[in-house]
């Protein structure tokens, strides 16, 4: 049975370790993320962004997926799938759906009001419902489903006004991006996000654009309030490059390893094997079993 992500943040922010929350394009990415958790006994969010949600024919879909995943695999970890970057009606869909997260996004809304008053009734109707909600102070750069971020610094005071509606986790602009880090990215701003950890106390924090980041500014971050950390670019990059590896040795020309699910495979365990090593990464390896 999937969980909200409240219990498992809560525990992480406690211990100073981070949550992985990796985001799902299809079966064999729910099924191998899954599967990683399982093996590194590690609790787990697996998320879908509304661009991937489309692609995979709607959030029932996803939902239905990763639901039956838990079930059939006999997952003993919990597991929460979350909405990423989802809009003021993506949110409600995705609940309708059978989603036990959502992360409302409003820092693209016409002013800090609007993002301030849909927080609220989010998190209304989803505590209401069992349901966790994450929100966002400041956009975060680089590209997410078409939308541009220019990678904004999060007001502190703006933060803790959010952290007051009672969401479950916070995710605040500390000059990280989605995507590939450019070579003259500055890093993450440890300071901003230490401002920010004062005024929002106990409330877990969010690191979106994880892919590429140096291993110790993550330790640092950790240490700073970090408590989940979203990962999408780097999962993608190694199942492309399993998959090329096994098209460039002509593998797929020998017998029949044309067949899809040979091919999907290599990526397949690509996947898990780079998830485990998160995992190690942040700290949240063999810590299932406590929530």
């Amino acid at each position: 049975m999937l969980v909200n992500a409240t219990d498992m943040l809560q525990k992480a922010e406690e211990g100073h370790y981070a949550i992985g929350a990796f985001n799902t394009n299809n079966l064999e990415w729910a099924d191998s993320i899954i599967e990683a958790a399982q093996q590194a006994q590690s609790p787990l969010i697996i998320q879908c962004s509304a661009g991937a949600a489309k692609w995979q024919k709607g959030y029932k879909v996803v939902s239905d997926l990763v639901h039956d995943l838990v079930e059939v695999k006999n997952v003993t970890v919990p597991v929460a799938l979350h909405l990423d970057h989802g809009t003021y009606e993506a949110c409600y869909e995705a609940m309708a759906a059978g989603f036990t997260s959502v992360m409302y996004d409003g820092s693209g809304e016409k002013d800090f009001e609007t993002n301030l008053e849909r927080t609220r009734e989010i998190v209304k109707y989803a505590h209401e419902r069992g349901i966790s909600v994450e929100a966002e102070v400041g956009s975060i750069g680089g590209e997410e489903d078409g939308v541009i971020g220019m990678g904004e610094i999060a007001d502190p005071e703006q933060c803790k006004i959010i952290a007051d509606t009672g969401v479950d986790f916070l995710a605040a602009g500390i000059c990280n991006i989605h995507g590939i880090y450019p070579e003259n990215w500055a890093g993450l701003q440890m300071d901003a996000l230490a401002a920010i950890k004062e005024k929002t106390g106990d409330l877990p924090l969010v690191l979106h654009g994880g892919t590429g980041i140096p291993v110790e500014q993550v330790d640092e971050a950790i240490k700073h309030g970090i408590c989940k950390i979203n990962v999408n670019t780097d999962l993608q990059l190694v199942f492309a490059a399993a998959v090329r590896e096994y098209i460039e040795a002509g593998r797929d020309l020998e017998g029949k390893g044309y067949d899809p699910r040979k091919i999907m495979k290599q990526g397949r365990q690509a996947i898990i094997d780079r998830t485990i090593e998160l995992m190690g990464q942040f700290g949240s390896v063999n810590k299932g079993w406590g929530c």
